[in-house]
């Protein structure tokens, strides 16, 4: 399965709310102190493809079935340019993890779906004026989203990871062995100040931009690169990275760092609809549909 859109285009996406700046996390799970020993913090499971199904709701969590009135439409909104999670495919159909998720939502609760584009400072604005009932557009979970509207469990989280070219040979993201390799960061992001944090020996080659460490890592300018994992997984599977590189080492998951996940949003107020949808998502987290998702969308895992 190929990733949705090709090439190194999507890089330049990191705009939006679930790519940009310091990103995602384990929201049940943080960090020990040891960061070398905190690369699997995430609830998860594996695949019979023996890939690792990262789990974003607490499994041990409860939640009490939420039915929406019969006959009920839900009215999503989301955005059209932003591989893998939603786009226009070749048919000229939207599609992606999250219109995936969106209408697996709408079976659980029984109701009935329409997903719409809008661009992306419009899509809040629906919600506000009564045009759209949620957002799904990967918006970044903090507490200002919260104070101004209803956001729902977190829908996805990327956690950070350490790639490099495989003639390298890095086997292991341990503190020890990554001690004086020149690692290629985005200065003043989440991920250089993680660094500063948990791998203070190794020497960072700071760049404006991902792509720009990137291109650092394949030309072996720099030893490896740090930074979000869905975007690196995204671009070693393009045509840019010449094939290049690999991760190293497991996903880094800190919710001081990289945030709480990305959400689905609603209008301020309507906590009934946010009650329902996060029993949806528990539920298809749980009985297996989130993983044939994760598998379908991302066929390179990040975590």
């Amino acid at each position: 399965m190929a990733w949705a859109g090709t090439g190194f285009p999507a890089l330049k996406r990191a705009r939006h709310g679930f790519l940009r700046g310091a990103l995602v996390v384990g929201l049940f799970w943080l960090l020990p102190a040891h960061a070398a020993n905190a690369q699997t913090a995430e609830p998860a499971s594996r695949s019979p493809g023996s890939f690792m199904i990262p789990g974003f709701i607490d499994p041990e969590r409860r939640l009490e079935r939420r039915d929406l009135p019969r006959n009920t439409t839900l009215r999503f909104v989301t955005e059209e340019d932003f591989p893998p999670f939603n786009y226009v495919g070749r048919d000229g159909v939207l599609a992606g993890f999250n219109i995936d998720l969106a209408r697996a939502i709408c079976a659980e609760l029984n109701a009935n779906c329409t997903i719409q584009p809008r661009r992306w400072d419009l899509l809040l604005p629906a919600v506000e004026r009564g045009e759209a009932d949620a957002v799904i557009a990967a918006h970044r979970i903090t507490a200002d989203l919260r104070r101004h509207y209803e956001v729902s469990l977190p829908t996805h989280r990327s956690p950070a990871r350490f790639a490099a070219r495989r003639d390298k040979a890095i086997a292991s993201a341990d503190v020890r062995d990554l001690q004086d390799k020149a690692v290629a960061v985005v200065g003043g992001s989440a991920h250089e100040a993680f660094l500063n944090a948990f791998f203070p020996s190794v020497r960072l080659t700071r760049f404006d931009r991902l792509d720009q460490a990137l291109a650092a890592t394949r030309s072996g300018e720099t030893d490896l690169v740090f930074g979000d994992g869905v975007t690196i997984a995204f671009w070693m599977n393009g045509s840019e990275s010449l094939d290049c590189c690999g991760f190293v080492g497991g996903p880094f998951t800190e919710g001081r760092y990289f945030g709480e996940g990305a959400g689905i949003v609603m209008r301020r107020g309507n906590s009934d609809l946010r009650s329902a949808i996060d029993y949806a998502l528990w539920r298809i987290s749980r009985d297996g549909r989130f993983a044939k998702l994760y598998l379908k969308h991302f066929p390179i895992p990040f975590y």
